[in-house]
């Protein structure tokens, strides 16, 4: 059998983590500077004249992007399982994802217009998610048991200060078109170190399942009967990040119209920073913590129950004060979540063979928030009482993916 089949039992270095954890950077700085910053700039530009509200608009684009990515992750990382190239089965796709997201994101900065902003964010969430889909599969094919809680802690911090970076670069590259720029080129260096000073491993072709379009298409489909830890696992993820999608969807502004915040683009910068500091703090120590102790559930349910009650919080104190003690504590909630949230994921796995996909599929509960995210927070902010009954929402959706982590059996 292919060492990349068997299950892992040395120990990774902190070189392979360092260089794993920059290239999730990579990846999500150019997700992040986008979604952050220069969509909701592109929305006001282009809303004049095409009959919707900036709000509107930019959440009709992030929720196609979002379409997109649903269908990308798992079908990048299911081509990954089956990739027998002799750079390993995962690197060909991070350099090919990588680099097609740069490219994608060019023609973003070019964009003159609502189709073109739109194509061009769809192909960003295409070639990106395939980088993302390979990056996500080599833990549990590298990482023992008892290490993806440290190794998902340094991940989950790898991808929150991708979204720092990629906010800061974003604001400070002067313009809409240099914002794009300066997350492409970070996109694609990146991922370098990983894919150039770490060789991967290979799959053989004697090893590689039968190719048949019926069993790879039916292959997306994970019975909850049959894998029912897997599938409580995914809903869990799943109403989680609907919940942090609701509270970031209209940062920008809530800050601007509802608070009334002289710089709301700073405003962004300062909570995500205030955020990223305290997830910093204990992503890593959480996945530490629970790789000593052995146990995954207790860590998620409370960093759940911690992020419901700080969106509540949201809810019914509005003001600047608030918005930096509502940062803080999803940021610590958040550092929790992640690290040890990933770690029981990759616990849940069915089979060895299909990580990349089924990691794919999991991956779908980040990627279905951000089109479920727009469809509910777009009515909520315009029509139905604004942003309080929105983080109302928000806590209430998060508090259940909180409870419902207690219905996995077999994982402690």
């Amino acid at each position: 059998m292919s060492t990349a089949l068997t299950e892992p039992i040395e120990r990774v270095g902190r070189g392979w983590t360092a260089s794993l954890s920059l290239a999730n950077v990579a990846i999500w700085v150019g997700w992040y500077g986008p979604l952050q910053i220069l969509l909701a700039r592109q929305a006001e530009d282009f809303a004049p004249g095409t009959g919707m509200s900036k709000e509107t608009l930019l959440a009709w684009v992030t929720g196609v992007g979002a379409v997109v990515s649903l269908a990308a992750n798992p079908f990048f990382g299911a081509l990954s399982d089956r990739t027998t190239a002799r750079w390993g089965r995962r690197s060909p796709w991070i350099v090919a994802g990588a680099a097609g997201g740069a490219l994608s994101l060019l023609l973003l900065a070019g964009a003159d217009g609502l189709w073109l902003m739109t194509l061009g964010w769809c192909l960003v969430q295409l070639t990106l998610n395939a980088a993302f889909a390979a990056v996500t599969a080599a833990v549990p094919d590298r990482v023992p048991r008892l290490q993806r809680g440290v190794v998902g802690g340094w991940i989950g911090a790898a991808q929150i200060l991708g979204a720092v970076v990629g906010t800061g670069l974003a604001t400070a590259a002067g313009g809409i078109a240099a914002g794009y720029a300066a997350c492409a080129v970070f996109s694609v260096a990146g991922v370098l170190p990983y894919v150039l000073r770490h060789r991967d491993l290979t799959l053989t072709p004697a090893d590689r399942p039968p190719w048949s379009w019926r069993s790879f298409v039916r292959g997306f489909w994970l019975s909850p009967r049959h894998h029912p830890d897997f599938a409580w696992a995914w809903l869990t993820r799943f109403l989680i990040n609907l919940s942090n999608a609701l509270v970031i969807l209209y940062l920008l502004y809530y800050l601007r119209d509802r608070l009334h915040h002289d710089d709301p683009e700073q405003g962004v910068l300062i909570l995500t920073a205030v955020d990223s500091v305290a997830l910093l703090a204990t992503v890593v120590v959480g996945g530490v913590w629970s790789d000593r102790v052995g146990r995954r559930k207790p860590f998620v349910r409370w960093s759940g129950v911690l992020m419901a009650v700080a969106t509540a919080l949201l809810a019914v104190w509005q003001t600047w004060p608030s918005a930096i003690i509502v940062a803080a504590l999803l940021g610590v909630g958040l550092g929790v979540f992640m690290s040890v949230d990933f770690a029981l994921m990759t616990d849940v796995l069915p089979n060895a063979v299909d990580r990349g996909k089924d990691l794919g599929v999991i991956n779908v509960a980040n990627a279905l928030p951000q089109v479920a995210a727009p469809a509910l927070a777009a009515p909520i902010v315009t029509h139905l009482g604004g942003y309080r009954v929105l983080y109302g929402v928000a806590a209430a959706v998060g508090l259940a993916g909180a409870i419902l982590v207690g219905r996995i059996r077999n994982v402690d």
